[in-house]
């Protein structure tokens, strides 16, 4: 694993293209053949590697699905359907926001969680597929599934600390994609099914690499209390056209100029947050993949760029008030550690006369409203929405 280092993943802008142009050729059949596949590191050759761009919108839904559109057509339709994968789950989020915060850990972890966070369960896969978590910032979807089905089933742990140690070292970590895929495993998403770990299934798709003994025979799914009410979508409150503002670009959209922002720009700031991912340390390589991400939107950006951390929200009104502004804007921020901190930010910001307005994508606004039920839901509207986004 020494061999795959920062340089393997999209952190610019300019690098994200590069690896989308690099993959489309193989977007189409080739794809759906091959995707499932986990030759492990440094050879996912077969998956795009594009989700820790995406989750960070270096390049966006819209623009992978234009272009696998354009070099394959309805052969690209695998592809299309594991980006909108996506985007189901950051609209389903959204309208459950309350999802998130239950799924946050309460308590330390014990001795055996340790273990298991160590690679020292005796699963010669599940232990690799640690090791390659903390050197790699990266599992392909596939071990993804067998690891927290192992996890949860053979090793009986909470779904809630392996989230956790999934997103303190996903480079792509989210917390809709993250926190829904396992709840999927668990049981608890598509209430009462759950995902088993089959050691066959392993060695097929790991090419013989692994073949692991004693994984859990049964996955009976986890239960809990009724889920949430869903709540509706919220509307941002409209920017105030005629108000100066301050830009604020943080890691859940590092492509602000793709919005029109109808406000004159007086200033920009970058706000690094990663580290409210979890209570846990959150990965040195993941601290270093956002920091480039922003460094990289600041750059595109015409005029100087503050750089901020997401401590005490006072830095927000002492950002407003040097560059003269009592109104920043944002590309919306969705449901999720980043969302919370601007939460808990908004008294500091009323008190301080200063309005924080945000402004989502037309793809969400197309795409999220569908989000309101299992995924088959929304993939039955995916010609509408494609139509409706003039990619069809």
């Amino acid at each position: 694993m020494d061999n795959v280092t920062m340089a393997d993943w999209p952190d610019t802008r300019q690098r994200a293209r590069d690896m989308l142009d690099a993959f489309i050729p193989h977007a189409g059949a080739e794809y759906a053949r091959n995707r499932g596949l986990d030759l492990g590191p440094g050879s996912h050759r077969h998956v795009s590697r594009l989700s820790p761009a995406l989750r960070h919108r270096l390049v966006t839904e819209r623009e992978c699905i234009a272009a696998a559109l354009d070099a394959h057509g309805q052969q690209a339709a695998k592809f299309i359907d594991e980006v909108f994968w996506r985007s189901y789950f950051k609209g389903w989020l959204e309208q459950r926001p309350q999802v998130w915060t239950d799924a946050r850990p309460t308590a330390l972890p014990d001795d055996r969680t340790l273990d298991a966070m160590r690679g020292r369960t005796g699963i010669d896969c599940f232990d690799a597929w640690v090791r390659e978590l903390v050197a790699t910032g990266y599992l392909h979807n596939h071990a993804r599934m067998w690891f927290a089905s192992i996890w949860i089933f053979t090793l009986r742990l909470d779904w809630r600390r392996g989230a956790d140690f999934f997103l303190r070292h996903l480079l792509d970590g989210d917390a809709a994609s993250n926190t829904l895929s396992w709840r999927w495993v668990a049981g608890l998403h598509s209430q009462g099914k759950s995902y088993r770990a089959d050691p066959d299934n392993i060695a097929r798709f790991t090419d013989g690499h692994f073949r692991p003994t004693g994984l859990a025979s049964e996955a009976p799914p986890l239960s809990e209390g009724p889920p949430p009410p869903r709540i509706p979508l919220p509307r941002p409150a409209p920017l105030l056209p005629e108000m100066p503002a301050g830009l604020l670009i943080t890691a859940e959209d590092c492509r602000p100029e793709d919005h029109a922002w109808p406000c004159p720009i007086s200033g920009a700031a970058t706000l690094a947050g990663s580290h409210l991912r979890s209570c846990e340390p959150v990965a040195p390589m993941v601290r270093a993949f956002e920091e480039a991400a922003l460094a990289d939107a600041a750059r595109r950006h015409d005029g100087p760029v503050r750089t901020l951390h997401a401590g005490d929200p006072q830095v927000l009104v002492d950002w407003a008030a040097d560059i003269g502004v009592r109104q920043i804007v944002t590309p919306y921020v969705p449901a999720g550690p980043m969302r919370d901190w601007l939460d808990d930010a908004a008294p500091t910001l009323d008190r301080a006369g200063i309005v924080l307005r945000q402004m989502r994508r037309d793809w969400d606004d197309l795409v999220w409203p569908h989000a309101t039920a299992g995924y088959f839901k929304l993939k039955k509207n995916i010609p509408r929405i494609l139509q409706a986004a003039d990619l069809a």
